[in-house]
This record gives structure tokens, sequence and C-alpha cells, in this order.
């Protein structure tokens, strides 16, 4: 058969057929419930051997808008004589013998496993997607349901950082073309799944300070890892009970929004010290204070660690 197209004017007169439909449109949406697992389950336990469907639901299956209308409904669960208990299904079934999706229970075997989706491809059979599981123990007149809705997901959407959406529906996620950001909405806030700034020196200039070793910073999916450098001290004696700041600065974006970092560091002579990093919410954001040390004297070095913590 040639290459062909559809719909087309030279294609059947613009006419298409459900399995056309089908294999057009089936990536449109994601198989799926609209909505997300904070809304209350599509299916849940109704009376005796029933299980309830959920009115005002919709859904879509291989490009095939399915709702459960205003109404809901509820269907019917087999009874269960065997001696062992029974796992099915509650699913969403494109039935491609109609080209009806509908809300239907898939029936399990005692003893056995949940039994498998349907999944045939092409123009005919069916295709399943799971709204929930149903437990029948063995001589049951009650059921317990699992919810276990498959929804239809979100789009990645490029933006800049500064201007993603402003209205973005929970799971959605946002690429950040500046910032070579990818950001999760998680229902209440956008946080960083992954980034990479690559090593950034983070060197600054105070006075009474030398630098040894640069310090280096580097933030990968919300998590900022900082190498802190050495020091030596200049000019005259650095009392023990005045503050130092050490010569550097984190950047605005990698700091951390309301703690202060705290660390040990060594001072030659064999002394100890403590080193605070300062957050974006502090009167000094961003510095590196040298505190709680003894007396240091002309040529004595400062020597660090690393710290970490999370900005997104």
């Amino acid at each position: 058969m040639a290459q062909n197209s559809w719909p087309s004017p030279s294609y059947n007169t613009r006419a298409v057929t459900d399995a056309e439909y089908e294999q057009l449109s089936a990536r449109f949406s994601d198989d799926g419930v609209y909505g997300d697992p904070t809304d209350s389950p599509v299916a849940t336990a109704g009376t005796g051997l029933t299980v309830n469907i959920r009115a005002n639901v919709a859904a879509s299956v291989r490009g095939h808008a399915w709702t459960s209308g205003t109404t809901g409904d509820t269907l019917n669960i087999a009874p269960n004589p065997a001696g062992s208990a029974r796992t099915d299904r509650v699913v969403l079934r494109l039935d491609r013998s109609t080209w009806t999706v509908r809300a239907v229970i898939r029936q399990g075997t005692p003893g056995a496993a949940a039994p498998p989706l349907a999944r045939d491809t092409g123009g005919t059979g069916l295709w399943e997607i799971l709204l929930a599981g149903v437990v029948v123990p063995a001589g049951a007149n009650a059921v317990t349901v699992i919810r276990g809705e498959l929804y239809v997901g979100s789009r990645v959407r490029p933006a800049l950082a500064s201007h993603v959406n402003p209205y973005p529906e929970t799971g959605e996620m946002a690429w950040a073309t500046d910032t070579q950001e990818l950001r999760l909405w998680n229902g209440s806030r956008w946080i960083t799944t992954y980034s990479d700034s690559g090593p950034i020196v983070v060197n600054a200039w105070p006075q009474g300070w030398a630098i040894d070793t640069d310090s280096v910073l580097e933030a990968r999916s919300g998590i900022v890892q900082l190498r802190l450098g050495s020091f030596t001290r200049l000019g005259s004696t650095l009392p023990a009970d005045t503050n130092s700041r050490l010569p550097v600065i984190i950047p605005a974006q990698w700091r951390h929004p309301v703690r202060d970092q705290y660390l040990i560091c060594y001072i030659t002579g064999a002394y100890i010290g403590r080193i605070t990093i300062k957050s974006a919410a502090s009167s000094e954001p961003g510095q590196v204070w040298l505190t709680q040390k003894p007396d240091i004297t002309q040529g004595r070095k400062v020597l660090t660690s690393g710290a970490s913590w999370i900005v997104g």
C-alpha cells in the first residue's frame, strides 16, 4: 500500500473510520481520568457486591472521551463461591466492536493475582485503563475497593524561569530555558527536579584575608554543594571576640531561603573555629563569617570543609 494521510481531500473525501480516528487522536491526550489523586476516588464500594462510579467524572481512552454522567453508575461484582479471595479490577474499556468507552469490571481468578488489562492494538479488540482494584473475599457479601486511577498527565512547557504558568495543574512540569531547570508543580509550589549550575567560584574580597584555595559551589536539582576554600590571615591579630567575614559570597539564587548553615573549620596551631553561612532571610544574605574562635595572628591559616543545603 502506498503512503497516505488523513483527513485529506484526496483520502476518502475527508471521511475517516473509527479505527483511523483512534490512530489520529490517541496521543492528543494521554489515557486517563481528568484530575489528580487529591480528587475523590472514581470507584468506591457500594452496597453488597457492587461498586459505585462517581458522578461527573471525565476521561480519555485512546482519544475517545468518556463521562460518568450526572448520576454516576453502579457496577455489579460476581459472587465468589471459591475458597480463596479474588481480585477484580474496575477499568475503563474501549470496545472496538462498538467504539464505546464504558466503566466495567474485569473479573479475576480466586487465589491469583489481579487480571492483566486488555491492550489490543490495531482496529479490533479491547483497550483498558485502570480505575481501581476490588478485593472479593471467599463467600463475601461485601467488597473492598482500592483506588488506582490512571490520570491524564500534564505536558512539559518551555518557559522563562520568571514566567512559568501562573495557573498550573498538579504534576505539571516546566523547562526553564534561561536557567536550564526542570520544575514540577506539586500542588502548592514549583520545585526544582533537575538543574546543574556547573562549578561556580564564589570568592569575594573582604579585607584582612588572602585566598589560598578557591571556594566553589555547584547546584544540582535543588541541592547546593559548597566546598569552602582556605584562607590566610593578613594584617593585625584578629581578636577572639571579633567575628570576621571571610572572602566568600553565595549568589542570591543559591542561598537557603530561611536557615543559616554552620560548619567547623581548623585554624593552624591546633585550634577550632565555627563558620556561619548566612541565609537569604538574614541581614547579611549570602555572606560567610568566622565565629567562635581563638585570637588569629597574622599568617595563620583557616582550613575549611564543605556544606550542602536545599534551595528548591
